[in-house]
């Protein structure tokens, strides 16, 4: 947790760089360092997305080297959403943090908090999904829940019981694409750290997401970007761009 409050008061940076490689192998390899190289300056945080390095034959070892590219004082959050029973979530564990270097993960609470807990280290954050950017057809977080709220509510709420219960290291996946939803969960929770897809591709609305995430403290969210970037000639460019945009909507500078 340190390391990313101290990440985005030394970038003055809210802005996630979203790492989703396509192309072949070759090319993947030299477009992730171009992207790393020009963006690091502007970023408060890496998320390299797991599958987009699984599905190659060597993944694991180019997921590896990408993490060493990171310069040290940049948070890696490995986009996995891990979800599955504790034994079996100590080992995924120890594979984002132990064997790739993650600073952060994220994870599918759908097996509940035993799912959540194994992730929970000192020095790590753990980012749960609760109201994620997709829209599907039928959105099982919106489900109505006997006790009040919906299913993402729920999330957040157990979620700030397991920060209380383990001294933090938890944060929430919530989408730029539901900014209603966005400032009814900060209200639930207004200390915790919010991963945020969907702004751009996917058409989150920037100046929306701000106004409905943030903290007082003018922190607290991570606006995560990933096909703009990648598919930009100038990554570089579009990332102080970014930080720029983030920057002048926010109302306080950390």
């Amino acid at each position: 947790m340190q390391k990313l409050v101290s990440r985005v008061q030394e970038a003055n940076s809210l802005l996630c760089v979203g790492l989703d490689p396509t192309g072949d192998d070759a090319q993947v390899s030299r477009r992730l360092a171009e992207v790393i190289d020009q963006t690091a300056e502007y970023a408060a945080a890496f998320k390299p997305n797991l599958a987009f390095f699984l599905s190659r034959e060597n993944g694991v070892q180019l997921l590896k080297e990408t993490v060493q590219r990171i310069p040290a004082s940049v948070p890696v959050i490995l986009d996995g959403k891990f979800g599955d029973i504790a034994n079996t979530a100590e080992h995924y564990a120890r594979f984002a943090y132990d064997v790739v270097g993650a600073d952060a993960v994220t994870v599918n609470p759908y097996m509940g908090d035993d799912a959540v807990r194994p992730f929970v280290r000192d020095s790590k954050l753990v980012f749960v999904l609760a109201k994620t950017s997709n829209k599907p057809q039928y959105s099982m977080q919106d489900m109505a829940l006997t006790r009040g709220g919906n299913l993402a509510d729920g999330v957040a709420r157990v979620a700030g019981k397991l920060n209380t219960e383990l001294g933090g290291g938890i944060g929430l996946v919530v989408g730029a694409t539901h900014p209603t939803a966005l400032a009814h969960i900060r209200s639930l929770s207004p200390n915790e750290w919010f991963l945020v897809p969907g702004v751009g591709a996917q058409g989150g609305d920037l100046a929306a997401t701000l106004r409905a995430g943030l903290r007082p403290d003018g922190s607290g969210l991570l606006i995560n970007t990933s096909r703009v970037l990648w598919q930009a000639a100038d990554a570089g460019a579009v990332a102080r761009e970014l930080r720029k945009q983030i920057n002048e909507l926010r109302p306080v500078t950390v």
